[in-house]
């Protein structure tokens, strides 16, 4: 907290002096005057807790000096202790108090009087320091909670807006694999939904994470990509929309390969959301166009259309959030204004650029993106098939889960990869299963009732057969904390549900190849 000040006003120096003597202590300002005027000039500076002003002095008196402070809105509510060397009577009392006088001190001064009066004073300025200092504490707090509140918004109508995206061709594959489920198209359909679901999945992952809600942060899954797989992507998503207004689409992408260190499903959203614009802001029957190609060690993303345009006034301000072109908005059908922020956002976030281009209203527009290629790794093949792990031994697998249908189909996946499984459904039977089966591995759901997998791990531990067996977290709960804890319980990776095939299959591939263990998670 900041000193306190008085002041002390009399037109004899030794009075101050004296005065000064009696008050002075630790985190004590005393301003000294020898007038009315000097009084003042000091007021109109400093925030002063207590003002000691003499009654008799040439010029203003104590009393003037009172009044002017009154009509004041900086030093009207200061203390006044008057101090005179006369009895006061009635009359001057009354004068004083009028003026906004505290109280009355008689010459000579009785220090332990005088030392009493200023303590209070001096202990309320501090009680007045302190209240403000909390009010401005929880000010703060409370703008830093809008922001926050404010954030999570923000980050929640873009997740919202996002999930739409791989919404359309799941519906458009299930439609067409209803009608003709053996079709010459159907493993090419089931692949398509497959990866879309995958994006999806990851962007539930991300409205779920409460941590990166309130602080509106997206978090980037670099990998090692060809370019043309963003582009497979983006298009799976949007050919619904295009082909339902009936678009002309031409796409041209080279034949070499493009490497990006690049988050697969946020540049596919970044290009889904362009194609998108594009599909809805051109009339029916409309020309769209995707290219991609390398410039200045760039890869570069253009999607042109030759529909309604972007006025000239607008350019420069269509990838603010919210931000919708007036004319346009019948075309955006409840559209929020969030797509092409949210591109910025995330070319940005990869080291890249985007920007628009517009002849004008009626003119179509052209949105051009441009990412940093990939720097060449010595010793790394850019091959698109990666060399195999070692070979693999069938592994036997408890699943334990009280979700028989989970259950059963986390069984069919490891069939599948060549393991066997037996099923639990109780946490408490998984002990005793596990010694009649003998298994080199168990995948374990968190959620159990009654006895929790933290539980059942930390059973699994205990036991001197169980101690170095390889145990998975499948779970719903997927923050950090949630991993914090599965660890601590003893399992040695963590998986998400729903569970990857890729990911589950790699787990027991390295824990099942010969003289390899799987690394923690």
């Amino acid at each position: 907290m900041t000193p306190v000040s008085f002041l002390l006003v009399d037109d004899l120096e030794e009075n101050l002096l004296s005065l000064e003597a009696l008050l002075r202590r630790d985190g004590l300002v005393l301003l000294k005057a020898r007038s009315g005027d000097e009084a003042l000039e000091l007021l109109l500076k400093h925030d002063v807790a207590l003002a000691l002003v003499d009654v008799q002095m040439p010029g203003l008196s104590g009393f003037d000096l009172a009044e002017l402070m009154r009509g004041n809105d900086r030093t009207r509510h200061v203390p006044i202790i008057f101090v005179t060397a006369g009895n006061a009577d009635s009359q001057r009392r009354f004068r004083g108090y009028e003026a906004g006088a505290v109280d009355f001190i008689h010459k000579p001064i009785e220090p332990d009087i005088i030392r009493s009066k200023a303590d209070v004073f001096f202990e309320l300025h501090r009680q007045r320091q302190q209240i403000a200092a909390q009010r401005d504490e929880l000010k703060a707090r409370s703008a830093a909670l809008e922001e926050a509140d404010r954030r999570k918004d923000e980050f929640l109508a873009t997740l919202a807006h996002e999930l739409r995206n791989p919404l359309a061709p799941l519906r458009h594959g299930i439609d067409v694999l209803r009608r003709k489920p053996d079709g010459d198209s159907a493993e090419d359909i089931r692949a398509m939904m497959d990866r879309q679901l995958t994006q999806m999945v990851r962007l539930i992952d991300d409205l779920l994470d409460v941590s990166r809600i309130s602080q509106g942060k997206i978090e980037l899954r670099r990998e090692r990509l060809q370019a043309a797989e963003i582009v497979r992507l983006a298009l799976e998503a949007s050919r619904p929309l295009i082909e339902s207004h009936g678009h002309r689409l031409t796409v041209d992408v080279p034949d070499a390969a493009i490497w990006l260190d690049a988050d697969l499903t946020r540049m596919a959203q970044v290009l889904g959301n362009l194609l998108n614009n594009a599909a809805k802001y051109t009339p029916e029957g409309g020309q769209i166009g995707l290219s991609l190609r390398v410039e200045n060690g760039e890869a570069v993303i253009a999607v042109s259309d030759n529909g309604l345009g972007i006025p000239p006034a607008m350019q420069s301000r269509i990838f603010q959030l919210f931000t919708q072109i007036e004319d346009h908005s019948v075309h955006a059908k409840g559209g929020l204004g969030i797509g092409l922020a949210l591109a910025r956002q995330l070319v940005e976030m990869h080291g890249g650029t985007i920007e628009a281009h517009s002849g004008g209203i009626g003119q179509g527009s052209t949105f051009t993106l441009r990412v940093p290629l990939a720097q060449a790794v010595a010793g790394e093949a850019m091959a698109e098939d990666a060399p195999q792990a070692a070979a693999n031994r069938p592994l036997k697998v408890l699943v334990v889960d009280d979700n028989a249908m989970i259950a059963m189909s986390m069984g069919w996946m490891l069939e599948e990869m060549g393991h066997d499984f037996q099923v639990v459904n109780d946490g408490r039977e998984a002990l005793e299963a596990a010694r009649d089966y003998r298994p080199d591995a168990i995948l374990l759901d968190i959620g159990l009732p009654v006895m929790d997998g933290y539980e059942v791990c930390r059973a699994f531990r205990q036991d001197d057969d169980f101690r170095q067996t390889l145990i998975v977290a499948q779970t719903g709960w997927g923050q950090d904390r949630d991993k914090e804890l599965a660890a601590q319980a003893g399992f040695d990776h963590h998986l998400v549900k729903p569970v990857a095939y890729e990911a589950l299959e790699q787990l027991l591939l390295a824990h099942g190849a010969p003289g390899q263990q799987a690394p923690a998670s």
